[in-house]
C-alpha cells in the first residue's frame, strides 16, 4: 500500500478527536438547564424565568411593581418578618404591602377572610384595604406561618 490508512497518521487522529470534542460540546450544550427542555431542537428561544408572570392576586389585593403615590400605609417583608409586625390604621386605609425578601411572601388574616395579599414574588408590592369593621386582625404568612403580625383597625 502506497498511502497509511488514514487513521494511522497523527495528524488525521488529531482531527478526529478534535472533531469528536467539538461535537460532545455542542451535544452537551443542548442539554442545558435552559428551561427549553428538548436539547435545544426548538427554534424559539426559551423564556427566563424572571419574564414568567406571577400568580394573579385575589380581587381584594392588587399586585404592582410599586407602592401608589399618595397616602396610604405600608408594610415591608424582610429577612422573614413582617415591618412592621403591629400597625394600627382606620378602616378603609390602603395598605401597601411590598415583599423585600429574596422568596414569595404571603399577609393573610388569620381568621375569616378580612385580607389576603396572595402570593408577592420578590421585589414586588399587593395593596388591600383595611377591613371597615373596627378590631384586632391577626396575620402570618401562608408560606411561613411563623411570621405573623396583627393589624389593629380603629
Amino acid at each position: 500500500m502506497p498511502f497509511p490508512f488514514p487513521f494511522r497518521t497523527g495528524r488525521t487522529r488529531f482531527a478526529v478527536a478534535a472533531a469528536a470534542l467539538a461535537l460532545s460540546v455542542t451535544a452537551l450544550a443542548g442539554c442545558s438547564d435552559s428551561g427549553g427542555g428538548g436539547g435545544g431542537s426548538s427554534s424559539a428561544p426559551a423564556t427566563p424565568p424572571s419574564l414568567i408572570p406571577a400568580t394573579t392576586a385575589p380581587p381584594s389585593a392588587s399586585a404592582t411593581s410599586r407602592p401608589p403615590a399618595g397616602g396610604g400605609v405600608k408594610v415591608s417583608i424582610k429577612d422573614f418578618k413582617f415591618r412592621p409586625a403591629k400597625q394600627t390604621v382606620a378602616p378603609g386605609t390602603r395598605i401597601t404591602v411590598t415583599n423585600d425578601d429574596t422568596t414569595t411572601h404571603t399577609m393573610t388574616a388569620t381568621k375569616g377572610k378580612a385580607f389576603d395579599t396572595g402570593d408577592i414574588a420578590p421585589g414586588k408590592s399587593a395593596t388591600f384595604t383595611a377591613p371597615s369593621k373596627a378590631g384586632a386582625y391577626p396575620y402570618d404568612c401562608t408560606i411561613h406561618p411563623f411570621m405573623t403580625g396583627t393589624l389593629t383597625v380603629k
